[in-house]
């Protein structure tokens, strides 16, 4: 974890998450800090779980930081450390976002945003729909499917307990990880880590040959933005919504929450994707 400094700075926000080198939070947030005219910055804190992550949140109070964005594996883990939730982050059982309120030290969850937003268009053909993963990221999907209405949800993890809870929690059913690509799907949601730049880069949650009854493959992951998930459907005709629109909404929505500061969607997509040209993401 990177030291907090010890001069009090006009505004500081930032992210917690294990191992960090893929975020492009700092690239969003530092933006919409300088569009907003706003002073202070948005740094990367990699925080290990356990007492890092206790001591961390002890200094988050000490040190009355703005905002925390917060992402794998902490999502479940800082819930016993905050001194309320919102609604929605009760509904969803983890948080992405600190913020402070009356004093107080809460957790909200703007994935919820970030996956029902580019979802709306296709509302109305989602007629089923398979979460895959069973960690904070995948209870925001199934918040997002019953709040989206999805008539047939379904989890799939490899660990069957894991997805068997997650089902019950959002009223779904659990499907077993070797028939996950069995039958039919109107939407596929990976919200597993797999994909992601570092060490799971390369891999997919999804059979390369099992996309034949999948009508959508929404990506959580977005960095890269065409991930092997991405490139394996898109090589199979299935239309795709890559995981940078999650991150967009999500990331907007927790500026406002911080700032009060509705940011321009359309400047800050263009700044993710000449972000990506430039990286060749």
């Amino acid at each position: 974890m990177k030291p907090i400094p010890n001069k009090k700075p006009l505004g500081q926000y930032g992210i917690i998450g294990w191992p960090l080198g893929h975020t492009k939070s700092p690239l969003l947030h530092n933006w919409g800090l300088k569009e907003a005219g706003l002073p202070g910055a948005y740094v990367a804190w990699p925080t290990e779980p356990g007492n890092k992550l206790k001591a961390f949140l002890a200094e988050v109070r000490v040190r009355r930081i703005k905002g925390v964005s917060v992402t794998i594996p902490h999502k479940q883990a800082v819930l016993p450390y905050l001194d309320g939730l919102t609604d929605r982050a009760k509904a969803v059982g983890a948080v992405n976002t600190l913020f402070w309120r009356d004093g107080k030290l809460m957790g909200d969850n703007t994935d919820v945003d970030g996956i029902i937003a580019p979802l709306l268009p296709h509302k109305e053909a989602l007629a089923s729909a398979l979460v895959l993963g069973a960690g904070g990221a995948a209870r925001a999907a199934c918040a997002a499917l019953k709040a989206l209405g999805v008539a047939d949800g379904a989890v799939a993890n490899r660990t069957p307990g894991k997805a068997h809870a997650l089902a019950r929690d959002f009223g779904l059913r659990a499907v077993p990880w070797d028939e996950r690509a069995s039958t039919p799907w109107s939407l596929i949601i990976n919200a597993t880590p797999l994909g992601t730049t570092g060490q799971h880069v390369g891999e997919s949650p999804w059979p390369q040959d099992g996309f034949a009854n999948v009508s959508l493959v929404f990506d959580m992951v977005y960095n890269p933005v065409r991930t092997r998930l991405i490139q394996d459907a898109q090589a199979a005709s299935v239309a795709c919504i890559s995981g940078q629109n999650m991150f967009l909404h999500q990331g907007l929505a927790q500026f406002e929450l911080w700032t009060g500061v509705k940011l321009d969607e359309k400047r800050a997509r263009q700044l993710l994707m000449a972000d990506m040209i430039h990286t060749g993401g």
